[in-house]
């Protein structure tokens, strides 16, 4: 029960650092209270978002920030009780959503982003998991030309910036594509650089056993009860490692507080419903309805409905509420049909103020590393994560510069 590294949190991020540590000859053990990608990795829109150069930012505008605190925004809403613990977050998260500064931050994000595709492509052909992956992009899609037009800009100076690929798509173009879809719509753009996954939990799994196939040894286990030394306690007994990970998604912050690691980390749930489709309608691509801010996606179950955000106590019971004001867009845009999960997922994303995860060593404690932190992009980042991380504890050269994710940021 010794090994090099104990790795905390098998969602996507905790698989992927235990499978590259594991693929350098390290022995890892990887702890988890449930099995492999059962958490936030699981309900997901199954996006690998190579076009994500800048990561999603606080609203600015005074009539969207009008409309949010109404609490009856499509794409967000919160719990008011949460509200008050969430401020000096959000006060962050809105300081570092300034253009001047969101546009500093993706300078660096980018550099992760860059590497999002090619990193998942390579562990799902190691793992025999390539099947899961769909290289065919995903689209947003307009109802209105003001949207449209806003949303065209942003893609232009993404190509600008980073030379990301879109494919701008005119009413009949996208109706060509998507020919279910709202026909009064007024036009979509496509960005055939991502690639999005017929079912994340599936995925998750493949690399898990690719990691247990290698050597690795995965635990059902309590993280709360990681120690210096580095011990946890499992089903099986007690295991001690000379460094451990944590990469506990949006429990990483009371795993980290425990340790004496104060972070600013939030949480933004979101809940998922899989549909039928109706009669012999197909979706294709996944998309955004850029207006009402949920995905559509299609997945080995069915047809994935995601919502936005929802800023709730890590613990709070689930309010999908979210859910039920975005079903009937949905319908309009798709023809879903009836529901095909008994009650609706939730899952929780973990958020940093600067948008950007935290991954590195705890600089107080000799052999603690993090990984954590990735918001909307865990699926996305997991590979390019597990990877950089890998190579920090190693010794190796690293695949980019490390120190914009470093935990002495806060």
């Amino acid at each position: 029960m010794k090994f090099d590294t104990v790795v905390l949190g098998a969602g996507i991020v905790g698989v992927c650092v235990a499978l590259h540590l594991q693929k350098r000859g390290r022995q890892v053990a990887l702890v988890d209270r449930r099995l492999p990608g059962n958490e936030t990795s699981f309900g997901n829109a199954g996006l690998i978002q190579r076009e994500g150069v800048y990561p999603y930012a606080f609203p600015r505008g005074f009539g969207t920030l009008l409309r949010y605190a109404r609490n009856q925004s499509p794409d967000v809403r919160y719990h008011a009780d949460a509200i008050f613990k969430a401020a000096p977050f959000l006060w962050q998260y809105w300081r570092n959503s300034h253009p001047a500064r969101h546009a500093e931050i993706a300078k660096s994000y980018a550099t992760l982003i860059e590497h999002c595709v090619s990193e998942h492509r390579a562990l799902a052909a190691e793992a025999g998991a390539s099947a899961l992956l769909r290289p065919i992009g995903w689209m947003k899609v307009f109802r209105t030309e003001a949207v449209r037009d806003k949303e065209m800009r942003a893609a232009e100076q993404w190509h600008r910036e980073y030379d990301i690929e879109f494919e701008t798509l005119d009413a009949g173009r996208l109706q060509q594509i998507e020919p279910d879809l709202d026909k009064t719509l007024v036009g979509g753009v496509r960005y055939p650089q991502s690639d999005s996954v017929s079912d994340p939990n599936a995925l998750v799994t493949a690399y898990a056993k690719y990691f247990e196939a290698l050597g690795g040894r995965f635990f059902i286990g309590d993280a709360d009860t990681l120690r210096d030394g580095w011990q946890v306690d499992t089903e099986q007994g007690t295991i001690s490692a000379s460094s451990a990970v944590v990469a506990l998604g949006p429990w990483s912050e009371r795993a980290s507080a425990r340790l004496g690691y104060h972070l600013p980390l939030a949480v933004k749930r979101g809940y998922h419903m899989h549909y039928a489709p109706q009669g012999s309608a197909r979706l294709h691509h996944p998309v955004l309805d850029a207006q009402n801010g949920y995905v559509l996606a299609p997945m080995a179950r069915g047809i994935r409905l995601t919502t936005g955000a929802e800023i709730a106590h890590l613990d709070a019971p689930k309010t999908p509420t979210q859910l039920a004001a975005v079903e009937p867009a949905a319908r309009a845009l798709f023809p879903l049909g009836q529901r095909l999960d008994d009650e609706p997922w939730m899952g929780r994303r973990p958020c940093t103020p600067d948008m950007m995860p935290i991954i590195g060593p705890a600089r107080k404690h000799d052999g603690l590393w993090f990984a954590f932190g990735h918001a909307h992009h865990g699926l996305t980042l997991g590979p390019i994560t597990g990877r950089l991380i890998a190579e920090m504890m190693t010794g190796e050269a690293t695949v980019v510069d490390s120190r914009p994710f470093s935990v002495e940021r806060f």
